[in-house]
């Protein structure tokens, strides 16, 4: 039999492209030498991977120095293999300005990026990837770590030397880089002046606090949150250099009397009942006697609390009724202790109101900050707290494992945690807890649903079954086709490592004849494909909706069946996922079934013979 010269040339044109896509599939990426040099441009400045690199636990990294969060960088690739495509692997934590383009000789290739908040920024790196070429070298991948480094610089300049035992005196410190500072909020312990240091809509305080009288040194020894190099480039530290300096310790002018509690929380008993209290004895304090509370010492200050005397202790202590009225912090001012409008002592401590959770947000890895409170199982997530007097609350999360991060935050207007969220756990909703007590806020458990690639979902019409991802291409098909029967492997969707969930799928339908007129079309959306019992959710997954036993083509045609269908028809069917149950984009395959049909001609040929 011989074909017309278009199907034989499309015949070879499918055969060609079948053996293209084989060599695709079966090549594997490779990790291993990709790049001959990498450099990379900031401002004027210019980095080499071959002469600016240094180890970090182990490994190399090529640093470079910034000056801004968002430092944008240019970069040159000169790959060993430059005939080849090289691909930049896009980030969260960088932008691609310019793609990849090849230099004017073909020797390497160029592109822009745009860093976002290079001091927050952990384990930071560009993947390069080049695709497998015809000689036969397979593709590879190659990982550049990046160390962005800063110099920071720190200074003390304080307008005034003295300072009173007892008292919190607070310095502004002069940097030119106020997020690379770390601070907090614990005071360093057994020194002459022990101090801390604070950060706070974008202003660096140091806090001092002296313990002995006379001339004495202050010590600062500050940390930085990104590191920077010492020793001509080849250490990293994060220790900036100590800050000394003295100051003149004096007694105070007004005795400062020390409280067993530094925190009182606003609430019904503390107002009306009083908290116990115990304090240093004031020598003229009197028994039975109530005691005026204020953050001025001038007369007429507003009323912060009473203390009601009870009784002598024989440590030379007092016990007390404190009996609150109003918010103070220990940065705002010092407490005075007033007997008739005069200050007899001071004293200080945190008075704050209630712990109160207002928001909510989740932010999922490589992802921003959202209000949804909605966590998949098996997922590491940040949980953002926001609310008023959050830096005393102890939270909770039922049945949650809380992770350790250098990236939390913690403060009293704001908490942040990073959970892990185990693949096993069998409740709707996380209750957040504070104290034993639900904050009534919760997070929400629910199950992964991604698009998983069809070949989950098989296809036969006379053979064997077969994925449908492996039908590319117009199917040939010369023996009467009783049956097109989709059937689906529901093991082939969740694994240990991947959770995809509920597939929704659609099926459209479309038959025509060898003139290409449509006899039938036929939409069967939503058929719902669980997760077999392989996957660790598969209880999670048990629903009505899911589709049971196969699906037949003939079922689902009116006009005419399979095989009631004429030589050379044509059966379309596209496999693809319902578009309204994902937030991205699926899968979609499609099945050309031609009937085929053999033909045999017997020709006579006669030739005339010659006069």
């Amino acid at each position: 039999m011989r074909f017309p010269l278009s199907l034989r040339f499309g015949f070879g044109f499918a055969v060609l492209f079948l053996g293209f896509l084989l060599t695709t599939f079966t090549s594997k990426a490779q990790s291993g030498p990709l790049l001959r040099e990498l450099v990379m441009r900031t401002d004027t400045t210019r980095y080499q991977l071959s002469r600016n690199t240094v180890a970090v636990q182990g490994e190399q990294n090529l640093y470079f120095y910034y000056r801004q969060e968002d430092e944008t960088a240019e970069l040159e690739v000169y790959p060993l293999q430059p005939r080849i495509p090289l691909r930049l692997v896009r980030s969260a934590d960088f932008t691609l300005l310019d793609s990849l383009t090849v230099s004017p000789n073909g020797q390497f290739y160029r592109a822009k990026v745009r860093f976002k908040e290079l001091s927050a920024v952990q384990f930071l790196r560009f993947t390069f990837t080049q695709r497998a070429d015809s000689a036969g070298r397979p593709a590879l991948t190659q990982t550049v770590n990046l160390l962005p480094v800063t110099r920071t610089t720190l200074e003390l300049r304080p307008a005034d030397t003295d300072l009173y035992v007892g008292e919190e005196k607070v310095f502004e410190l002069s940097t030119n880089n106020v997020k690379n500072i770390r601070a907090g909020a614990d005071w360093t312990k057994g020194q002459d002046i022990d101090y801390r240091i604070t950060q706070e809509k974008g202003i660096l305080r140091l806090h001092v606090l002296p313990n002995n009288l006379g001339n004495r040194i202050l010590t600062v020894r500050p940390q930085t949150e990104r590191p920077f190099l010492t020793d001509n480039n080849r250490r990293v530290s994060y220790a900036l250099p100590t800050i000394r300096q003295e100051f003149t310790v004096k007694a105070s002018r007004l005795r400062f009397l020390n409280v067993d509690k530094k925190e009182i929380t606003i609430d019904d008993i503390s107002q009306r009942k009083g908290v116990e209290l115990i304090l240093d004895n004031g020598r003229t304090f009197e028994l039975r006697r109530t005691y005026r509370i204020e953050e001025q010492e001038e007369a007429g200050g507003a009323l912060i609390a009473e203390l009601f005397m009870r009784q002598y202790l024989t440590n030379d202590r007092v016990l007390c009724w404190l009996r609150v009225y109003n918010t103070h912090r220990l940065t705002d001012s010092y407490l005075y202790i007033k007997e008739n409008d005069q200050a007899k002592y001071i004293t200080n401590l945190n008075i704050s109101p209630k712990t109160t959770v207002t928001t909510v947000s989740v932010r999922h890895r490589g992802g921003d900050w959202v209000n949804s409170t909605n966590v998949n199982p098996g997922e590491t997530v940040d949980v953002r707290l926001e609310g008023v007097s959050l830096q005393r609350a102890r939270f909770h999360f039922e049945d949650v494992q809380i992770v350790p991060s250098d990236s939390s935050v913690r403060t009293d207007a704001v908490v942040v945690y990073r959970v892990q969220i185990p693949l096993t756990i069998d409740k709707k909703r996380i209750t957040i807890y504070n104290v034993g007590q639900p904050t009534g806020y919760n997070l929400s458990v629910r199950e992964f649903q991604r698009p998983h690639p069809l070949d989950f979902v098989s296809v036969t019409f006379g053979e064997a079954p077969r994925p449908v991802t492996r039908l590319n291409g117009p199917v040939l098909y010369d023996r009467t086709v009783r049956d097109v029967v989709f059937s689906f492997n529901s093991n082939g969707i969740d694994s240990d490592k991947q959770l995809y969930g509920k597939q929704y799928l659609t099926f459209d339908i479309r038959t025509q004849n060898s003139k290409g007129e449509l006899i039938e079309m036929r939409t069967v959306d939503n058929i719902v494909i669980c997760p077999g019992d392989n996957s660790v959710r598969a209880a999670f997954y048990q629903d009505k909706q899911c589709q049971v036993g196969n699906i037949s083509l003939n079922s689902l045609l009116n006009a005419r069946k399979t095989y009631d269908l004429d030589d050379w028809s044509t059966m379309i069917v596209t496999v693809r996922h319902t578009a309204g149950q994902y937030q991205e984009a699926g899968f979609s395959q499609k099945l050309e079934l031609v009937l085929q049909r053999r033909v045999k001609f017997d020709i006579d040929v006669s030739f005339p013979g010659a006069y």
